[in-house]
């Protein structure tokens, strides 16, 4: 018999969205028209994968403030046969890039990444190499069965006629106006006549609508070495940045090998470097994992104590020890190790924080978007794609409809340390496509925006689903916390009472509308259908597929 989490919480939470339940497949994005280009594939016979880059091709669309063929991502693909395939589609540095390029705000705090200028965050300087849309192309043509053209039909038939504007992307608009209104291209698409686009207004963007039918005509090679890169580059150098045509058409991916490790008696399974997800991910499961959790209660003064400890060494030893692992050794065997969780753990106040300083030696030489998916016949995509910040560099290459990244804001700008800058750098990143098996059966599939808050939200969630045995929807939605050091932050769900009690522990708390977005996750059932869930934090829909076709040999006569 399973105890309900309530009995037992010291913070209770009401669910605002319903789940989906489905046995023939299910998608969950983090926007109903991406969901419904995803379920459109399912419907017409395709696999998850082909839902997968039909969700991800009319995200770029309709969040254009979250993703696009400018960006970069992951994809976690595991497939009917059981194997389990990365896809690294992150951005590099240019080539023309050095751990000089920026000039650092002076006397800037270690996790500071600011630059004089924003020059790193704002601007053509901000860009680095794109490689979604090369991920997109090759994760289909290996592992897809639909053609390129029919997976990315909706999101030109949206590019081409339109769709509505949510309140969450005029909000977006909204807090980024004043840096939108500096470039005349993106102004003309989202601030019309000095006119933020609101709640309601209908957004078509017919230039990238071409770009789109040149992408399904010559696929990734439009960008990658096509007249789509040589548009890009040209704006990006015209604005004083670096990325080349040369740069652009070099890119290539990566697959790579998942992590893998376990908390209670299920495995986890998450991308592995130049993601620190997955590595942190299990250091800190690892360290839960000698403490009774659910007997703590969640939200409980105890689990939010443990969580932050947890998180404070995780982000301690990430400012050392993570990277691209083509330029830093990564010490993934120490960290994703259980001695070296037992080690850190025995260090952990369960009566007071403390500073946490790494535990590991130096390696030598939230504006994001995230889609799961899940087909019938045993495939699951979950992957989380980015332009970084919101609306990327805050941009627009004209000719094209296209924002490009400001990834360049993930490295550290000042020389020496292991998130410097060097050509051909992958970007590190905080996404966590994760996945929860139990005796070779994937249990639940997730992920989330959210920059360095996604993986810490992506750990609470598994926390959520193993230990308090809480529902799908409960474990998106539940209140989070994130903190890498001096402050706690905490959704202003939790009480007062609590945050009290936390400050008496030393912490210093701070509260937050929400921590990290909207969380994408499908939940496997023993009867054999799926739940879909998405939560409050962004416009996130599940939908489900249900029925199938009609028996051999029926016959109707009227």
């Amino acid at each position: 018999m399973t105890v309900n989490w309530r009995n037992h919480a010291a913070t209770v939470f009401s669910c605002e969205k319903q789940p989906a339940t489905g046995s023939k497949g299910m998608v969950v994005t983090n926007h109903p028209l991406a969901s419904a280009a995803g379920a459109e594939m399912l419907a017409a016979g395709g696999n998850a994968i082909d839902a997968a880059i039909a969700c991800l091709f009319t995200l770029s669309v309709v969040e254009p403030m979250m993703v696009g063929p400018l960006g970069g991502g992951i994809g976690h693909i595991r497939l009917a046969d059981g194997s389990h395939r990365v896809i690294d589609g992150m951005s590099t540095v240019a080539s023309a890039g050095s751990a000089t390029m920026y000039r650092p705000v002076p006397d800037g705090a270690p996790e500071n990444y600011d630059v004089l200028d924003r020059e790193n965050t704002i601007g053509a300087k901000a860009v680095a190499t794109p490689g979604a849309l090369r991920g997109w192309c090759e994760s289909l043509a290996r592992f897809g069965t639909m053609a390129l053209s029919d997976v990315m039909a909706p999101a030109i038939r949206y590019a081409v006629g339109g769709f509505i504007v949510t309140p969450y992307l005029s909000d977006c608009i909204n807090d980024a106006a004043p840096d939108l209104a500096l470039d005349p291209v993106i102004s003309a698409l989202l601030l019309p006549g000095g006119r933020k686009l609101t709640a309601g207004d209908r957004l078509t963007n017919g230039a990238y609508a071409e770009s789109l039918r040149l992408i399904a005509q010559q696929g990734a090679d439009a960008l990658h070495g096509g007249p789509l890169g040589d548009y890009a580059a040209d704006c990006i150098q015209a604005g004083g940045g670096f990325v080349s045509r040369a740069d652009i058409a070099g890119y290539t991916t990566r697959e790579r090998a998942p992590i893998r490790g376990t908390y209670r008696d299920f495995e986890i399974v998450g991308p592995p470097p130049p993601s620190a997800a997955g590595v942190h991910i299990q250091e800190m499961l690892n360290i839960l994992e000698g403490y009774d959790i659910a007997a703590f209660g969640f939200g409980s003064v105890t689990t939010v104590h443990l969580l932050a400890e947890a998180l404070k060494i995780a982000f301690a030893d990430r400012a050392v020890a993570s990277g691209d692992p083509d330029f830093i050794a990564v010490p993934i065997e120490t960290l994703t190790s259980k001695d070296y969780a037992a080690t850190r753990r025995a260090e952990i106040d369960l009566n007071a924080t403390k500073q946490w300083a790494a535990g590991i030696s130096a390696g030598q030489s939230p504006h994001t978007t995230h889609i799961t998916v899940a087909d019938a016949l045993g495939n699951v995509v979950a992957s989380t794609q980015t332009i970084n910040g919101l609306f990327g560099a805050r941009i627009m290459v004209r000719e094209t409809g296209m924002i490009p990244n400001n990834y360049m804001n993930n490295f550290d700008p000042r020389p020496g340390t292991a998130l410097s800058i060097a050509p051909g750098k992958r970007v590190t990143t905080s996404m966590a496509p994760t996945m929860g098996l139990k005796d070779g059966k994937v249990q639940f599939a997730l992920g989330l925006p959210g920059g360095k808050r996604i993986f810490p939200s992506v750990m609470q969630a598994i926390v959520n689903l193993i230990d308090h045995k809480m529902t799908a929807q409960e474990a998106v939605e539940a209140p989070r916390i994130w903190t890498e050091g001096p402050i706690l932050e905490m959704e202003d769900a939790y009480s007062e009472r609590v945050l009290r009690a936390l400050r008496k522990m030393g912490h210093t708390t701070q509260l937050s509308p929400h921590v990290a977005g909207g969380m994408s996750c499908i939940q496997f059932n023993p009867d054999g259908t799926m739940t879909g869930a998405a939560c409050w934090r962004a416009d996130g829909t599940a939908i489900g597929l249900g029925g199938g076709l009609a028996r051999p040999n029926v016959r109707f006569w009227v």
